[in-house]
């Protein structure tokens, strides 16, 4: 099975109807599906100045962090946690996205107009652990704290 294939049906598996996720992403002109955030995953959103400086601090702890999904022109990054977190999360500016919203998701490994993977998720069903992904943010908030500073 290839990984995308994997990562597809991974992602397939939050959805209400599977099926038709997959149509969407085979028929749609955007290349995206809307899928239930608080199944499978939460998703804690960073303002863009945070969260690619967020993502290098984890990509050097972690080899392989949960998916994070980035919109148009970086304005914001989103990591995918386990469900749940977003109804603990106490973060100041910090988006969160949980039961009973629905996240935009772009077809694994396919480039699209607004929406696309900085993470591809691989189909294993990994996803970022919260607690470090808020050490990660506190250490590239102070990282920009202190190229600002200087």
């Amino acid at each position: 099975m290839t990984a995308a294939k994997t990562a597809v049906d991974w992602l397939v598996s939050a959805a209400p109807d599977p099926e038709v996720c997959r149509w969407e992403w085979e028929r749609s002109p955007l290349g995206v599906a809307l899928l239930p955030a608080g199944r499978a995953w939460d998703v804690l959103i960073l303002p863009g100045e945070l969260g690619c400086p967020t993502l290098d601090v984890v990509t050097r702890v972690l080899d392989r962090p949960g998916p994070v999904l980035v919109d148009s022109g970086d304005a914001r990054t989103g990591f995918l946690v386990p469900p749940g977190t977003a109804d603990r999360w106490l973060g100041t500016g910090i988006r969160t996205a949980g039961a009973g919203t629905w996240i935009v998701v772009p077809y694994p490994g396919r480039s699209t107009g607004r929406v696309r993977w900085l993470v591809t998720p691989d189909g294993s069903g990994t996803l970022t652990d919260p607690a470090l992904l808020e050490l990660a943010m506190h250490e590239a908030a102070a990282d920009l704290a202190r190229v600002r500073k200087d």
